[in-house]
Parts: structure tokens; sequence; C-alpha cells
């Protein structure tokens, strides 16, 4: 299977359950800008999008959404506890998770990243994010992963997107749970392979 991924995005995601599943990856780098793979090859036909990540399996298919694919390479590894079995309850909250990740952390991120966006309107999201980062705290208390004592695809989504914060001087300082979650995960050795093979460390 290849993963088609740029440093530091959501690509993470896929990247950290595939190093903690223990599954071979083909990495290839794509330039966002360019809409480029590192060989040349227009990556607009891989992913019409233009986004990443997308992972072409060995039959020729392709699949797109972080989320999608973390739960896809966890589902090859079931025994790997990185998504709880079909028909669980716990897969559904995971699946929560997941949601709420995407939609609420990863999409109000986008205002700060974006060139040219009103002031107004980046420190409306810089609220937002505030008020959703003091949900996901208290949210912890349980446990030092967000469904309690085992890291799932959630965890590696939410790891990834937290990371962001530094980049956009966003600071988290103030919420103790997500600095220890920040810590406990980039501790695990599937995330610092992940962050070598990336080459963000």
């Amino acid at each position: 299977m290849k993963l088609y991924y740029s440093p530091g995005t959501c690509a993470l995601v896929p990247h950290i359950v595939a190093n903690e599943a223990g599954i071979t990856l083909d990495l290839v780098k794509v330039k966002l800008a360019s809409k480029k793979t590192e060989d040349g090859t227009n990556y607009l036909e891989i992913n019409p999008n233009g986004y990443v990540p997308a992972l072409v399996l060995d039959d020729g298919r392709t699949l797109t959404e972080a989320s999608v694919l973390g739960q896809y390479l966890a589902d090859l590894k079931p025994d790997s506890g990185l998504m709880p079995q079909a028909g669980a309850f716990e897969r559904y909250k995971v699946q929560q998770w997941l949601s709420f990740i995407s939609t609420e952390l990863h999409k109000n991120y986008s205002p700060l990243f974006r060139p040219g966006i009103p002031e107004e309107t980046r420190a409306a999201s810089r609220v937002l994010l505030t008020q959703r980062f003091g949900y996901v705290e208290t949210e912890l208390a349980d446990g030092p992963f967000l469904t309690g004592a085992t890291f799932t695809v959630a965890d590696a989504y939410l790891w990834t997107v937290l990371g962001w914060a530094r980049l956009v001087e966003f600071d988290i300082s103030g919420f103790a749970r997500l600095q220890h979650f920040m810590a406990e995960v980039a501790a695990r050795p599937a995330v610092q392979r992940s962050l070598q093979e990336q080459g963000l460390v």
C-alpha cells in the first residue's frame, strides 16, 4: 500500500496507526503547492481534491480522509486495539471522537493557516478552539487517552491536530491534561518512528 503524505499534516494519523499496528506502507511525499509527488506525478490524478492523505491499496483502489484511513488500517490488525470491534459501544465512542476532532478541531484551524483571512475571523477561530480544547481537557480526566487506558486511532488524530498549535502560535500551555497527553503520545515508539520517517525530527 502507498500512503501519499506531506510532512506534519493529518497524513500523520494513518502513518502513526500503521506503525502502531506493524503495517508497512510505501511512503510517497506530495508537494501540496504544486500538487506533484516526488517523482513528478500529478497528485490530482490520485486525489482530485488535492489534499493528503491518500492511501492506494495493492489492488489499485484509493481511500482518502485521515480518520477513514486510520480506521481502515486499524481494522487490518484488530488485535492492535487501535479500533474496537464492530458493533461494540467502544467503537462508536472512538468514531465519535474522530468526528469531533475532524469537525470541531481540524476544520477550525483553517483560518489560522490560510493567508488573507480577516483578523476577526482568526480571532473567532481561536475562541472556538479554546472552548473545544477545554472540553477535551475535561474528557481526558478518566485516563491518559481519549477513551481511557487504550491508545486508539482517535488519539493519533488528536495528537496530530494539537501539534499544529505551535505552528500558529496558539498557546495550549494552560491545559495540563492536554500537555500530559501530548508528552505521553510523543514518547510512543511508533510516533517517534513516524516523525523520523516524515523528516520531522
